[in-house]
């Protein structure tokens, strides 16, 4: 049984995906439905936290939007993301970068 749920997940997984570290700026482009029409919208941060887990991996953005720190969470291999492409690798010495309130 588990074979073939590991397999299903393998099919749905994106082979596109960069590598990445927390303390890397990335710029991920999302596709956003406002009313009937279809969007991309960018949006470019530091990578804070990586949650590895196959289909259900996820990744943590931070970026300062105004003056105000935004942070939002991306599922890695979401339909809803296009593209994730590294700006600027970063180095830091731990894998959830905690950053004062």
């Amino acid at each position: 049984m588990s074979n073939i749920i590991k397999q299903l997940e393998q099919e749905q997984m994106k082979q596109d995906v960069p590598s990445f570290r927390p303390g890397d700026t990335v710029e991920v482009k999302v596709w956003v439905v406002e009313g009937s029409k279809k969007r991309l919208q960018a949006f470019e941060g530091v990578v804070i936290a990586i949650r590895n887990r196959g289909l259900h991996s996820a990744f943590t953005v931070r970026k300062i939007s105004n003056g105000e720190g935004v942070e939002r969470v991306f599922q890695t291999h979401s339909p809803v993301v296009d593209s994730i492409s590294v700006k600027r690798r970063g180095a830091v010495r731990k894998a959830k970068t905690v950053l004062p309130a």
